[in-house]
């Protein structure tokens, strides 16, 4: 590979003129990240359109011919080049990143090439939401005209689009059928009068289910009697419901198969979705409303369908608990962070099932900006109940939980005043609330407004929201007293008893220190603190560490 990539380098460098995918920088010490991540945007896109395996940008060498190679120092001290990967990830669609960064030596300079992979066909390349490209030295977002080219280049294997091998008609749902059209009504307003008109095979080619007028897995999935489940097979299209107890005890259950487009609304049947009281801070009178909001349900059982990877043979599950519903599908998270989802106002790149999800298009069950999650987010915020939770730990499992409790009332209360907070503050103060770690970025966003204090990972409310939610009292339990204060009790403490040992100077601090820390956080406050008063010259040690005692240091007087 390192004389391949030298002949590479040689190469690129001897071209009379840069190319769309192949940039040259001279970054000789620093260079922006966020121009890094536009470019790497930007070379993805015309490797693609260009038919190039990868894009490359080259640091320490000029970018006029002939070209010079003049170093470059850039990310040269640690952690150097280690964790631009990762970095870059964050911010691009489907958490794609370098397929390599090599430094090279050449004529005696360093000179680092970013090996870019081109945009995966049919999904334009994102930084931030937007799809950059290149005219020439020029950088901007890529044309209209070339991101739809991208986006209509075929999946390489889409298997909702296949046909499905011995289905006919006969093999369709006739009430199925008839629910479709009424949603397909819904969609295209301007068609209705139409579409009772068109036969079946008429209504399925124009809602994009079947194909050339032969049956799809799509349209077995939505559409299918349930006696058709074996066309399916290996595939499973079944969604399951259970519910639990507090003790997860499963005390209920009931399995709901083909077709799924009836199937959503008998799980949504099963589902306690009971009334619950709280204080708005609006009216003396209590709010009444239900624990789930029906679209957020719906839209999160279509999403489950719309992305499941049904070739895993598994259920879609809804697994109901006092308080919270848990939806699971198999298959990564084709975004890649449910962040650049809320973030990014543009339509989705892709689904794992491109045929099904255009034909959910058609009928009504999902939106063809993408704008779903977004509006689950919204609409939890909106009920001041807690967001919805991503669990995307597991490999191959998606598992979203949407909460049917509100936030604490004097929390909620904070969400109805501060109508100034974007969506994005609500979601990193509702994990702030949670005790779920929260990234560096929406530390510092959250940091920059003063809503939150304390010491990563132990972050909690600030004074000021503390104040305006009126949870003075658990901000004052969590916010660590000044250092001082700490060492003015150790001091009166041995002015009075004269020494101490361990558990005396614990006994006198431990529950005084931050609510913010856990028992060994704690603990290891206490131990700081005495070693910087010894070194401070306030206490020393009697003893062996055992049997060690702290007592106060002579004063200059007593020592002559």
């Amino acid at each position: 590979m390192s004389e391949d990539l030298n002949v590479i380098l040689r190469e690129m460098i001897d071209l009379p003129a840069e190319t769309e995918w192949i940039e040259f920088k001279e970054a000789k010490i620093n260079f922006d990240f966020d121009d890094l991540g536009r470019y790497f945007s930007a070379l993805s896109n015309e490797a693609n359109l260009y038919g190039k395996p990868a894009g490359w940008l080259i640091f320490g060498i000029t970018d006029r011919s002939p070209r010079k190679i003049v170093g470059s120092n850039y990310r040269l001290t640690p952690p150097g080049l280690d964790r631009l990967k990762e970095q870059i990830a964050q911010h691009t669609n489907h958490q794609m990143t370098f397929a390599g960064i090599y430094e090279r030596k050449t004529d005696g300079k360093r000179v680092v090439l970013f090996e870019i992979p081109a945009a995966t066909r049919g999904i334009p390349t994102t930084w931030n939401g937007v799809v950059y490209g290149r005219i020439h030295e020029s950088l901007g977002p890529l044309a209209l005209h070339e991101i739809e080219e991208i986006r209509r280049q075929a999946p390489l294997d889409d298997w909702s689009a296949k046909v499905c091998e011995g289905a006919t008609h006969a093999d369709l749902d006739p009430e199925a059928i008839a629910f479709a059209r009424e949603e397909y009504k819904k969609k295209h307003q301007h068609l209705a009068g139409e579409v009772d008109e068109w036969d079946n095979a008429s209504f399925l080619a124009r809602a994009k289910v079947c194909s050339q007028g032969r049956i799809t897995n799509a349209a077995i999935i939505l559409l299918g009697k349930s006696e058709a489940t074996h066309l399916l097979v290996p595939a499973i299209a079944h969604i399951t419901w259970v519910l639990r107890n507090e003790d997860e005890v499963e005390i209920d259950y009931a399995h709901f198969g083909l077709p799924l487009i009836l199937a959503v609304d008998r799980v949504f049947s099963r589902i306690r979705n009971l009334t619950v009281r709280y204080i708005s801070g609006e009216t003396l009178f209590p709010l009444e409303v239900t624990q789930y909001d029906p679209w957020v349900i719906r839209e999160a059982l279509h999403n489950c369908i719309a992305h499941q990877d049904y070739l895993q043979s598994a259920r879609i599950t809804v697994t109901e608990r006092p308080g919270s519903l848990m939806f699971t599908n198999r298959g990564n998270f084709i975004p890649g962070t449910v962040r650049s989802v809320i973030e990014r106002d543009t339509p989705p790149d892709r689904y794992r099932n491109p045929f099904l999800a255009n034909a959910m298009v058609e009928l009504n069950m999902i939106d063809t900006i993408g704008s779903g999650i977004k509006r689950m987010f919204r609409i939890q915020r909106d009920r001041n109940f807690p967001m919805p939770d991503y669990d995307l730990d597991e490999e191959g499992v998606v598992r979203v939980t949407i909460p049917g409790r509100v936030i604490d009332e004097r929390y909620t209360r904070m969400l109805i005043e501060r109508k100034d907070l974007t969506l994005m503050d609500v979601i990193t103060l509702d994990k702030v609330q949670k005790g779920r770690p929260v990234t560096r970025e929406e530390r510092d966003a959250l940091r920059e407004k003063k809503l939150i204090e304390g010491r990563s990972p132990n972050l909690y409310v600030s004074a000021s929201v503390a104040a305006e939610t009126d949870t003075r009292a658990d901000y004052i339990r969590k916010r660590s007293f000044d250092r001082a204060y700490f060492k003015d009790m150790v001091v009166a403490y041995l002015q009075t008893y004269h020494e101490a040992r361990w558990p005396e100077i614990e006994g006198l601090l431990l529950d005084k220190v931050s609510d913010a820390l856990n028992e060994k956080q704690k603990r290891e406050f206490i131990k700081s603190l005495l070693k910087e008063m010894r070194k401070e010259g306030t206490i020393v040690t009697v003893g062996k560490t055992r049997g060690a005692k702290w007592v106060l240091a002579p004063s200059p007087s007593e020592k002559v």
